[in-house]
């Protein structure tokens, strides 16, 4: 082969910018262009929405599935800033739907991330064929449209507005995407969660798209972390409470400065012998880490502890090992950090190194005071566990993963 053909210079590399670099690689911004993607648009969207609605304390999101393909995200916030953030080449709401760093937010415990990557709207701008924007604030309602990332009017005045809010609507692009249809399921599920994990949420998700009437559910849950242990337990998934499935939830949030966040753990017992135990971190959900080795650890070691004060294990028999909990187990393990730190870049393991002592301690606290209070419901869940662990034989232990 000549030298001519083996030459690589500069004339090769193909340099993308702006909007074309997301339309031509969409996956690395929202994961596909799948169903799996058309739901992440709807996230990056929502993202800032749902942080706002946390930080009043009071406010709502709706997430509205329309009969033409689009999407409407509306909150009752006090609207996307209109005046010109400096250094920026338009407005507050431009800034936010054209410049993908506008729409990363902080990564604290008060912060929820919701995209593939927590870009924003910018990036789901980018990826529709058409997107407008409604802000109404201090009185006034402004409207904007856009084409493929473009600004296509001006931010206009449109008349008086009633109350505050943002409202953001999109149609995804069919060019890009197999599929315009995202699914009412798949979304409810991750609105659900997060409703769960944070009591001061409300979520509404409308699907507009049938011929009928339209499809509606809306997510509050002031119990938190307790209901959602309560869904994942309920009568529908698991056989009849006897009297050897104690139904009393263990439940508590605790505050450890030692790693610089706040946890919210519960769980409980059934007769089933499925074990349902999710982790979050940050209402991200996790496939585990150092939050959900806590729990285990400290389960254990409280359950260890009592059962060795009623004499169900004596001195010669080892310390019940992590894996030996679980049966009939239901569990939410929920911590908010000023730092999370994860392993990997798709954030599905929480590797704070503190977190683990701080949990276990925790949930060995909780319990232990439990089983010592609830002698009758403790001792359905301590016979069986020393019953079906192996005697003689060392403990065990679980990645928690």
């Amino acid at each position: 082969m000549s030298g001519e053909a083996n030459r690589y210079d500069a004339s090769h590399i193909q340099v993308l910018e702006g909007w074309e670099a997301v339309r031509k690689r969409p996956g690395m911004y929202i994961g596909s262009t799948g169903e799996r993607g058309l739901n992440q648009m709807v996230f990056e969207v929502a993202d800032r929405a749902v942080n706002e609605a946390l930080a009043t304390g009071s406010g709502r999101v709706d997430i509205t599935l329309m009969p033409d393909g689009g999407v409407c995200v509306a909150d009752d916030g006090p609207g996307v800033p209109i005046d010109k953030p400096e250094g920026a080449g338009g407005s507050g709401l431009e800034a936010l739907l054209t410049d993908m760093q506008a729409g990363a937010g902080p990564d604290g415990r008060h912060s929820v991330t919701l995209g593939f990557c927590g870009l924003g709207p910018a990036v789901v701008n980018a990826l529709s064929r058409r997107m407008t924007a409604e802000v109404r604030r201090e009185g006034v309602r402004w409207v904007q449209e856009y084409v493929r990332g473009v600004a296509v009017t001006p931010l206009t005045e449109a008349g008086a507005a009633t109350g505050s809010g943002t409202s953001i609507a999109f149609w995804p692009d069919a060019d890009i995407f197999g599929t315009t249809e995202c699914s009412f399921d798949g979304l409810a599920e991750r609105f659900r969660e997060l409703a769960f994990l944070n009591q001061g949420l409300e979520v509404s998700l409308t699907d507009r798209r049938g011929p009928g009437e339209s499809r509606s559910t809306r997510f509050r849950f002031p119990g938190g972390v307790r209901d959602f242990v309560v869904f994942l337990d309920s009568p529908a998934s698991e056989p009849a409470p006897t009297e050897l499935a104690p139904r009393e939830i263990i439940a508590f949030e605790h505050e450890d400065p030692r790693m610089a966040g706040v946890m919210e753990v519960a769980f409980r017992w059934s007769r089933s012998g499925e074990e349902r135990v999710r982790s979050f971190a940050n209402s991200r959900p996790t496939t585990g880490g150092t939050h959900a080795l806590g729990f285990r650890d400290g389960a254990a070691a409280a359950v260890t502890a009592y059962a060795r004060e009623q004499h169900l294990l004596t001195a010669t028999d080892p310390d019940l090992g992590t894996d030996q909990i679980g049966e009939g187990l239901t569990a939410v393990v929920s911590v908010k950090l000023d730092r999370p730190e994860f392993e990997g870049s798709t954030r599905g393991v929480l590797g704070n190194s503190a977190v683990r002592d701080c949990v276990g301690q925790s949930v060995q606290h909780h319990l232990g005071r439990w089983l010592k209070e609830q002698p009758e419901r403790a001792a359905a869940v301590i016979d069986r566990v020393v019953r079906d662990a192996p005697q003689n034989s060392p403990a065990t232990d679980s990645d928690g993963r």
